[in-house]
């Protein structure tokens, strides 16, 4: 920088870049509409998929928004701001993810045409949130109650489905995310991973997946001398361990007879019985254990005919105690009959050709569930999986919230055709913001146009004109490339997706619109010192 009398003031480090004004602008833009592009071609039933591969030349594919985005190595900031808002709204409602940065991107487009018209970017960023709020109460007014039908929870879970390649076992699938969803609905948990957990398991038929009304732990008896199926269980939860504590590195214990080491063994062993006593007592047939299980109180508890397993994970742990209504014990030597859990079954079964696994049945109020799913291959298991999570997290904002929007678009184009209106009541340059807003929104149901193989120009033309006629539940006909009552169809959305998606959208856009210097550092490298080996690095 120059400073008085023309000598430069240097206030950055050497090898530090620096954008300012429009070029700085135009760069976060161009990053953004980057990002966009590349989840753009996957919107909408009949969306592409992408194939990912990481490092290790393991391929996963999938069009699923969210997969993709936290998948994809990227470095540069403003795109990791982009996948940041995507990931909030794939946190916030599960779904999505593909619209919020979809409209990010076209916002962002949108705004440059109109910095290249000189329009300062506080006053855009003014009437894209003068836009974002009025969007908001068109789509609350567009909104219907559907709080307790349970055919329309059924319709959202198989439009969250479409497009993800699972077609074959959308009904079935659907089914089982309302199921799940209605169970755990009054629990606290606000993820879904707290309150269900899916199992894949390869082989069989779609057809052979369930939702479990207990818990599926991924471990097996601790010696087959246990039974393996316990039924009317009583489920002991155990914090702690059933083995004796080893003696600490400095610890010493002097024996000088060997009557003292049969004592000193026989004290071990009527500690462990002790704690296995206490287990009986109170009336428990089934034992999860956090810690270990030593080989004494295997025989101890397999010769009171107890099905015990030991090293379970702590979130199993804290889903067995939803489930079955068992509390949580660190002390075995305090455990009272109230602390145990119940359940219809408790079995160990065979799952393939070598795994076992041991299977939690028949919990009365279960607020805790697992789905178990077949299918032919992990890479299919895990798109079920992905699906199944988007129609549970819709499923559920539904039965909380109550209210529902058409698809197809039809949202987008009321959106776009009340803030068009809007903005001719405006006089100051924010109306060209909100119409770029529009615009930008708009964006939806042509890219759903485009991807289904129709002329999207024809389409959006055709839905505007049915939105003119007063038809606000008219969308996109995927198969037909014709407007088409949603409703009637049974394409429906929560209305929280469409909100939020508007929100993270319209939150994304500004904050890279706020942005006019960029000053990047330069990077340290790892290089090595002359006449070092090259796999000997310093930083420099």
């Amino acid at each position: 920088m120059a400073g008085l009398s023309g000598v430069p003031i240097i206030i950055l480090k050497e090898g530090s870049k620096r954008d300012t004004g429009k070029d700085a602008q135009r760069r976060n833009i161009l990053a953004a509409k980057a990002v966009a592009e590349a989840v753009r071609t996957t919107l909408g039933p009949k969306g592409m998929d992408k194939m990912l591969v990481d490092g290790s030349g393991d391929a996963t594919i999938t069009n699923d928004g969210a997969t993709i985005l936290r998948e994809m190595d990227i470095e540069n900031p403003v795109a990791k701001m982009i996948v940041e808002v995507a990931k909030a709204q794939d946190d916030e409602i599960g779904d999505g993810t593909t619209t919020a940065v979809i409209i990010a991107g076209k916002l962002l487009e949108k705004a440059e045409a109109l910095l290249d018209q000189d329009v300062h970017p506080t006053v855009i960023v003014r009437g894209y949130k003068q836009a974002q709020s009025k969007a908001q109460s068109v789509l609350q007014e567009m909104a219907i109650d559907a709080s307790g039908d349970q055919k329309m929870l059924l319709k959202i879970a198989q439009t969250a489905m479409r497009g993800k390649g699972i077609e074959i076992a959308m009904d079935t699938l659907a089914r089982i995310s309302v199921d799940a969803a209605m169970a755990v609905v009054g629990s606290e948990g606000k993820d879904i991973e707290e309150n269900v957990k899916t199992v894949r398991i390869p082989g069989g038929r779609i057809e052979d997946s369930v939702i479990n009304y207990g818990i599926v732990v991924e471990k097996e008896r601790t010696t087959s001398q246990m039974p393996k199926r316990v039924v009317k269980a009583k489920i002991l939860l155990l914090e702690g361990t059933l083995e004796l504590k080893k003696l600490d590195t400095d610890a010493k214990i002097t024996i000088t007879e060997a009557k003292d080491l049969n004592s000193f063994k026989e004290g071990e062993e009527q500690v462990i019985k002790a704690q296995v006593d206490a287990i009986n007592a109170a009336g428990a047939n089934v034992v999860f254990c956090e810690k270990g299980i030593g080989v004494s109180a295997q025989n101890y508890l397999a010769n009171l005919g107890i099905l015990a397993a030991r090293r379970v994970k702590k979130e199993d742990m804290k889903m067995l105690a939803l489930a079955t209504g068992a509390r949580q014990v660190g002390d075995v030597m305090l455990v009272t009959p109230q602390d145990l859990g119940s359940a219809a079954l408790v079995e160990e079964r065979k799952v393939g050709k070598d795994k076992h696994m041991i299977f939690v049945e028949g919990c009365e109020k279960a607020k805790a569930v697992s789905i178990i799913l077949h299918g032919v291959s992990d890479q299919f298991l895990e798109e079920m999986e992905r699906a199944l999570d988007d129609a549970l997290n819709v499923v559920l904002d539904v039965i909380r919230s109550g209210k529902i929007v058409p698809g197809g678009g039809a949202p987008e184009i009321l959106v776009a055709e009340r803030l068009r209106q809007y903005a001719s009541t405006l006089e100051g340059r924010e109306q060209l913001a909100i119409r770029a807003f529009a615009d930008a929104v708009e964006s939806i149901p042509l890219t759903l146009a485009e991807n289904s193989g129709f002329d999207p120009v024809d389409c959006l033309a055709a839905l505007r004109a049915k939105h003119g006629q007063g038809m606000k539940n008219y969308g996109l006909d995927i198969l037909t490339g014709e407007p088409a009552d949603m409703l009637a169809q049974g394409v429906v959305e929560p209305l929280k997706v469409k909100t939020q998606a508007i929100k993270s959208a319209t939150e994304a856009a500004t904050m890279v619109l706020r942005v006019d210097d960029v000053i990047a550092a330069k990077r340290e490298e790892m290089t090595p010192k002359p006449g070092q080996s090259p796999h000997d690095y310093t930083m420099q």
